[in-house]
């Protein structure tokens, strides 16, 4: 009862069957007019199996099942939708209101096939807030979803990163000599290593799990506060309390824990909030690319989806402008909130 054509219809099935079943779709309008859309064979299968699929009105059996309908029609359907055909009128190109029928059969030889679920969404025009995505999810939901993932991996990745890369940097600057030399080299590998390659291929090699991105994203996030760790460390030793409490012997342990660790914690807090805008985008770009976990919806998941489907040339502006706007806004929270913590941390930089 709408005085527009709905946009696109999606016919999601589970089955369960064996061989090869017929699969037939069919409408029956308010007008009592019957319209065949679909007619296929299902994948081939000598044992029982569970196939999943999807029937999307863009599929081009349907229009040329509609095309063989054509005399149905008084006007010319060639250049028309599926949707401004099945629901339209005969007389003239109009939304036909009523109750619509949809009929969805499965022929087999043996009776043992199972329907298990089975459901047609058909799209408007707009739902929610911020619209939908082709497979009609809410992307207001996607976006409020996405933000303590963002968070999750960025807080986690940068907290990880900074926690190991002050560990070995201090270590390396306290012990110093041939130790110090081996930890830094292994360190200078690391950082030597082109990030984002490493991690497409460890990506497609290993796991694209969330969880997984988070470790290989740790990987290389924490080379470069060991750098830092390491020089805070050779200054902070050579001060006289430190030499005392070496002379007095010291475990190295517990110099390391009172003397030299506490002095860089301000550091590591600063460091900690600038690390988690690179972590957000770096996951964002390997979501974008196809490689991040498709099981939850980040933005960059979102985003990834948005190019599939053709988001930007088709005008979609709300399925791309949103996510775009979330990275950049939390990105830039946390570079002001590091910036403020360094400036408190080193007053000289407010100078």
């Amino acid at each position: 009862n709408y005085d527009q054509f709905p946009k696109d219809f999606i016919y999601s099935y589970l089955l369960e069957y064996s061989g090869s079943p017929l699969l037939q779709m069919s409408v029956i309008r308010p007008d009592g007019v019957r319209l065949e859309l679909v007619s296929t064979s299902l994948p081939y299968s000598n044992l029982k199996i569970i196939h999943n699929d999807r029937i999307f009105s863009t599929d081009i059996m349907i229009k040329k099942e509609l095309g063989l309908q054509a005399e149905k029609f008084e006007f010319e359907i060639d250049r028309l939708s599926v949707e401004d055909i099945i629901f339209s009128k005969t007389e003239l190109n109009k939304p036909l209101k009523g109750n619509y029928v949809f009929f969805i059969d499965f022929y087999e030889i043996n009776k043992e096939s199972k329907i298990i679920d089975s459901k047609l969404i058909i799209g408007g025009k707009a739902f929610g807030i911020m619209g939908t995505d082709e497979l009609r999810r809410d992307l207001a939901i996607g976006l409020l979803w996405g933000t303590p993932l963002a968070l999750f991996i960025g807080l986690v990745v940068s907290i990880g990163s900074v926690v190991i890369g002050l560990v070995y940097g201090i270590y390396a600057g306290f012990k110093g000599k041939k130790t110090d030399e081996t930890m830094m080299r292994f360190n200078d590998i690391i950082y030597a290593l082109p990030a984002l390659p490493f991690l497409i291929i460890l990506s497609v090699t290993i796991s694209n799990s969330i969880f997984v991105m988070t470790g290989f994203l740790m990987i290389f996030g924490w080379v470069g506060i060991a750098k830092v760790a390491r020089s805070m460390s050779l200054q902070i030793k050579t001060r006289g309390y430190v030499e005392a409490a070496t002379i007095m012997g010291q475990r190295d342990s517990k110099m390391i824990l009172k003397h030299i660790l506490p002095q860089l914690l301000p550091y590591a807090f600063a460091s900690i909030a600038i690390s988690v805008p690179a972590a957000i985008t770096t996951e964002a770009g390997l979501s974008f690319l196809g490689l991040g976990d498709p099981s939850f919806p980040t933005w960059g998941q979102i985003l990834h989806d948005a190019n599939t489907f053709g988001a930007a040339s088709r005008g979609l502006w709300w399925w791309i402008v949103p996510p775009g706007i979330m990275i950049a806004i939390t990105g830039l929270a946390f570079v002001f909130i590091g910036n403020a913590l360094d400036s408190i941390i080193n007053p000289k930089l407010k100078r």
